[in-house]
Parts: C-alpha cells; sequence; structure tokens
C-alpha cells in the first residue's frame, strides 16, 4: 500500500485515540502536511511530514510506512519517525511546571495559595 487516508493513519499509528478523533482534528485545521491543512480524505505518501497540534506544542511525524490498519504499539517505529523540535517538548515541560497556563474554564480565581506559587514561579525564571 503506497497511499493511504490521513485519519485513517493517524489513528491506525496511534497519534489520536479514535478515527473520529482524528477527522475532527483535520476538519479543524490541527493536522498539516508540508504546512498546508488538510481535510481527512486527504491521501498521505510515504517520505511527507505531519504536523499535528495539540496544544500547546506541535507533534512533527515523518511518515515511514502508510497504513489503514491498527498496529501495536511496539511496532511504531517502523511506521513513523519523530521528528518534533526540541523546543516544542521544552515548552510543554514548562507548561507542566506552571500549571497555570492553561487553567479550566469555570474552576474560578487563583487562590492564595495558587497566587503565592506563581509569584515564586515567576521569581524563579526572573
Amino acid at each position: 500500500m503506497e497511499e493511504a487516508r490521513i485519519d485513517k493513519w493517524l489513528w491506525a499509528a496511534r497519534i489520536f485515540k479514535t478515527r473520529t478523533i482524528a477527522a475532527d482534528a483535520c476538519k479543524n485545521g490541527r493536522v498539516t502536511i508540508e504546512g498546508v491543512n488538510v481535510k481527512p480524505s486527504r491521501m498521505v505518501k510515504v517520505g511527507e511530514t505531519v504536523s499535528v497540534r495539540k496544544p500547546p506544542i506541535t507533534y512533527s511525524f515523518k511518515i515511514l510506512k502508510t497504513i489503514e490498519q491498527r498496529v501495536g504499539a511496539k511496532l511504531l517505529p517502523e511506521i513513523y519517525e519523530n521528528v518534533t523540535a526540541p523546543e516544542q517538548y521544552e515548552l510543554l515541560e514548562m507548561t507542566r511546571i506552571s500549571g497555570f497556563v492553561d487553567r479550566a474554564r469555570g474552576t474560578g480565581r487563583p487562590t492564595k495559595k495558587d497566587r503565592r506559587s506563581l509569584d515564586a514561579f515567576i521569581s524563579e525564571m526572573e
């Protein structure tokens, strides 16, 4: 098989949990190939680079094999190569450490303890 649908490939390569979620990500502009937004029906080929935006970072994968059937996790190195920039992982770590960047809607204002933790974090960064 030399071509596969992008939504099926994203699901089969275990980048998204379901094919529906993969198709929704394509429709909402979170999946790009070579910098161009794609539809779920777009066919992908070996050698193309797929970028998937999962806030707060953007993952990049180079396609090594096109598949449409889900495979075991141990076989993933044969399917794609993760070419995500190290800066993206640093951004993910900073987000995880701070804990305040993406506050859930409806959780209200930060508590006094949260505020002190945030002030301590900011002073460390300076």
